[in-house]
């Protein structure tokens, strides 16, 4: 049996504070390890500048190659279309069924986890784990979750600060600025080499 955290996303592209993320998740929680599970396409806004999914994954495979605690999964991508949590868990479940599954989101996500998709199922198939940065309120959002769907496991993690998005990213490859020390080397290596975000 393994403890797993499933932490999706575009990943358009994955950066550092993704994978501190991970990390965080993973120590805190003590978790086997952490698979990054990029969407194939969103439901909710378009995604700027987006190579596909496939690179996306790709991306993915990249960010986390050589470590032994963090994977990337093509089970959203393989899927296809429109993205819910709710379909990756009871996938993820089916596939690996003695797995405790642990659905790792961000502190703004969360807040409106009551109008996912069968939440309170979501909620029966694996825990929920809150990420927040310092000085975020990842324990109001936690209780509000509890309080909301009694006998739910719903948790908190805590990571450092880190103001990098993708959008930063894409903004500085674009503007032909280096992306050293935001994204991982080979990340950097891959968007360099296939020309995305130009």
């Amino acid at each position: 049996m393994s403890t797993v955290g499933l932490f999706g996303g575009s990943f358009n592209p994955p950066h550092l504070g993704h994978l501190i993320c991970a990390q965080e998740a993973a120590e805190q929680l003590d978790l086997d390890h952490v698979v990054l599970i990029p969407l194939h396409t969103p439901t909710h806004r378009e995604l700027p500048g987006d190579p596909g999914p496939a690179a996306r994954l790709a991306l993915c495979e990249a960010a986390v190659d050589g470590n032994p605690r963090m994977t990337a999964s093509a089970i959203e991508v393989e899927r296809g279309g429109a993205t819910y949590s709710i379909d990756t868990v009871r996938s993820w479940r089916e596939l690996n069924s003695e797995d405790e599954v642990t659905l790792i989101v961000g502190n703004d996500a969360a807040a409106g986890f009551s109008s996912w998709r069968e939440p309170a199922e979501l909620l029966e198939l694996a825990r929920l784990a809150v990420v927040s940065r310092e000085g975020e309120p990842h324990l109001l959002v936690s209780e509000e979750l509890s309080a909301g769907f009694p006998g739910s496991d719903v948790v908190g993690v805590t990571m450092t600060r880190v103001d990098i998005s993708s959008s930063l990213v894409r903004e500085r490859v674009a503007a032909g600025l280096p992306i050293d020390y935001f994204v991982p080397a080979a990340v950097a290596e891959s968007i360099a080499a296939e020309g995305w975000y130009r």
